[in-house]
Formats: C-alpha cells, structure tokens, sequence
C-alpha cells in the first residue's frame, strides 16, 4: 500500500506537533509540523517537488514570525530565576534545564557539583545560549 504524498504530510506534520509536547523545542517543531500540515492541505494542487520547497519557506517564515511573538511577550515581563533540570549535569559538563517554559542549555556556576535530573535550580547568569545555575538546596543553605 503506497501513502499519498497528503496522507505523508499530515503524518510528519502530526508527528512533529507531538513532539514539541514531548520535548520543548522552543516552537520549532510545532512550526515546522504546522507548516508540514499546510503543506497536506496544497498536496493535491502542488507537485512533489515543489511541496518540500513549499515546507521549508513556510517553516523558516512561521518560526522568523513566532520568534517576533515571543521577543515581545517576554520584553513585558521579568525573567523567571527558576529553572528545572531535564537531564543530570555533570560537573564542568553541560545539561539541560527547562527555563521559561523552554529547554536551555546549562552548566552548574560550580564545576565540581553534580546536580541530578528534575532538581530546583537558579539562573545565576546567562553566557550566550548557555545559562550558569546552581541548585537551590545551595543557595538556601547560604541565607540561612
């Protein structure tokens, strides 16, 4: 049984929807899956070919637009110093955090801690795309 290049469409645009609940990838596969979805609705009026093009601007666009939405939204109110640990970051090693709803690259500010996996941790510093946490069981301790 041979899928109908509609059928493809709306399966990868389906699929790739999902995963952006499954694993936060700051609305990139939710745009990218939006635009494939698109991309089933033409399917019948557009060559193969040109489909895929068709995918690729839509998919640049939508994410050049939302990253607009998102810059406003986040201007008009305070970064949060909360962050969440997706992955375990080992020291001087570079993990995960989910921060603002979105999945950050991070690194403990001390290199010679580990932190574990779904653990309260603080936004200390933001270097480029990397931000420096350390765990709140720490920074606790400290006001005591």
């Amino acid at each position: 049984m041979a899928l109908s290049p509609t059928l493809i469409w709306l399966l990868v645009g389906a699929i790739l929807c999902l995963v952006e609940f499954i694993v936060p990838t700051a609305f990139i596969a939710l745009v990218m899956g939006v635009s494939a979805l698109i991309v089933a609705a033409a399917s019948t009026i557009i060559p193969p070919g040109l489909q895929i093009v068709l995918w690729m601007v839509l998919s640049l666009a939508l994410t050049v637009y939302s990253r607009r939405l998102v810059q406003q939204k986040t201007t008009r109110k305070l970064d949060a110093t909360e962050a969440e640990t997706l992955t375990e970051i080992l020291p001087g090693k570079i993990g995960r955090v989910r921060y603002e709803g979105n999945s950050w690259a991070a690194r403990c500010e001390d290199h010679t801690l580990t932190i574990a996996p779904n653990q309260t941790v603080y936004v200390v510093a933001r270097k480029g795309t990397t931000l420096s946490v350390m765990p709140e069981h720490l920074l606790h301790s400290e006001d005591v």
